[in-house]
């Protein structure tokens, strides 16, 4: 491993997350530390964000299949200046898309935690880990890996 700075945890506590009648089923997995995604029951075809209807053949039946949590970076940038002086301890952070082999098409916005930047590539291979709320709620994030 490399030397330098460590991504950090992203600051959760003041961020709202918006659960409803779509979203509810991940939120819901997410705080039983599962990672789950949408998918239509008609075509197949999984989908994240959650919509109301198949992008691909627009039916609304969905289920929630379970993912490995095994994943790959396919996008990233390092955030090293906070915004607020309430952040400061927060930086660098990491945001990052993710792919998922057991999840074909969807890449999920998220964070790279616990990684010296210097490591941090598209293409590096990450698995889940949780980031709980006082509310109940917990969010993913990654850890290189997997």
């Amino acid at each position: 491993m490399s030397e330098g700075p460590i991504a950090r945890w992203p600051a959760l506590d003041d961020v709202r997350i918006a659960v409803d009648a779509w979203t509810r089923p991940f939120w819901d997995a997410c705080a039983q530390h599962r990672l789950t995604v949408q998918r239509c029951v008609e075509c197949g075809r999984m989908r994240m964000p959650p919509t109301p209807f198949c992008p691909g053949c627009r039916a609304q039946a969905c289920d929630w299949p379970q993912l490995s949590g095994r994943g790959a970076i396919y996008s990233f940038t390092v955030v090293a200046t906070a915004v607020t002086a309430r952040h400061a301890e927060h930086v660098p952070y990491v945001p990052a898309l993710i792919e998922f082999p057991d999840a074909p098409g969807v890449r999920l916005v998220s964070n790279v935690v616990d990684a010296p930047i210097a490591d941090i590539r598209i293409g590096a291979q990450v698995e889940v880990a949780w980031q709980d709320r006082d509310d109940g709620l917990s969010a993913p994030r990654f850890r290189l890996g997997g």
